[in-house]
């Protein structure tokens, strides 16, 4: 995705598809669509796709459910074998097969941002999120060392292009970790967000099924931070995720292209277009002095959110990328 992704403008049967999710201002996923998320894999495995493309040539994601992670299987592919540990601080690893319409491994695939395959892992209510490059087997097993901060439902998110068609696929699945679990819903707007002594502003207007810009201005202790380094082929790297079912986006930013020792900022400008009306979480990752840090904040769609104001409150959060 080494353009800005975009979605096109979606018809009436989509949003109809999406509206059970009942976005609200404040929304946590409730538990039927915690419980949901395995029938939705299934199901999804049986429907054809719709034939809605995105603008966007590089991004290879339609504009079916199944394209935005919302199943375990689109076009023939599939996430199978997804082992991980299931209780709070066990160590052990993350790991999964895709598998190709005939049933097969997939062990053939594009490089995009520089790896094969991102991996996403989310808790429903968008906390504890890992943005993860694992390391592929010759016989297509897909691993990592992993270990859980805390119980709740996960949502596991892989985004790749097989080689055999070159169009991208966004293929998720649901883990449970067992322990004691309070939800911490998004509060927001949250338009600061600080992690790791870095603020990081956003300004510009999220408005659904409209191509929205959005502009992320980075500081350090009131200055600009214009060491920005790039990372994985982009200057930074943007997921959106709607709140509720974590419908996925991964954006890249309007940048000219930089060399490995070349540094930028401190703005970064992102456009996409988010589908439906709600609240939408977004995860910035940045690289400076080679340590990554990604920073969330969160948007509602309308009018509501104006480039500028910053009054809906800030984030203060720590996220691990690997």
């Amino acid at each position: 995705m080494k353009a800005p992704a975009r979605l096109g403008l979606y018809g009436l049967a989509l949003v109809t598809v999406f509206a059970v999710a009942g976005f609200t201002a404040n929304a946590v996923v409730p538990e039927e669509i915690v419980q949901n998320w395995t029938h939705e894999a299934v199901e999804n495995h049986h429907v054809e796709p719709d034939d809605m493309t995105s603008d966007d040539a590089h991004s290879g994601h339609d504009a079916s459910p199944a394209s935005l992670g919302l199943g375990v299987a689109q076009d023939g592919y599939q996430l199978t074998s997804v082992t991980a540990p299931t209780t709070v601080g066990d160590r052990g690893e993350l790991s999964l097969v895709v598998t190709d319409p005939s049933g097969k491994p997939v062990t053939d695939f594009e490089s995009e941002d520089e790896k094969e395959l991102n991996l996403i892992a989310v808790r429903a209510d968008g906390r504890y999120f890992r943005h993860i490059h694992p390391a592929r087997t010759d016989d297509g097993t897909w691993s990592i060392p992993w270990e859980w901060e805390a119980a709740g439902a996960y949502r596991v998110l892989a985004d790749f292009v097989p080689t055999e068609t070159g169009s991208g696929l966004t293929l998720s699945t649901s883990v449970q970790v067992a322990g004691d679990y309070t939800p911490e819903p998004a509060i927001g707007p949250a338009t600061e967000s600080r992690v790791n002594g870095y603020t990081i502003s956003v300004t510009g207007d999220l408005v659904a099924g409209e191509t929205s810009k959005l502009t992320m201005i980075i500081s350090r202790d009131g200055k600009p931070v214009t060491q920005l380094q790039p990372y994985l082929g982009a200057l930074g790297h943007l997921v959106v995720l709607r709140d509720g079912d974590l419908a996925y986006l991964h954006v890249h930013p309007h940048s000219d292209a930089l060399r490995a020792d070349e540094t930028s900022g401190p703005q970064m400008v992102f456009e996409t277009t988010v589908p439906t009306p709600g609240r939408y979480l977004l995860y910035l990752d940045f690289q400076v002095d080679g340590q990554v840090h990604t920073a969330r904040l969160v948007l509602d769609t309308a009018t509501g959110n104006r480039g500028g104001d910053h009054g809906g409150g800030n984030a203060e959060d720590s996220h691990k990328h690997e």
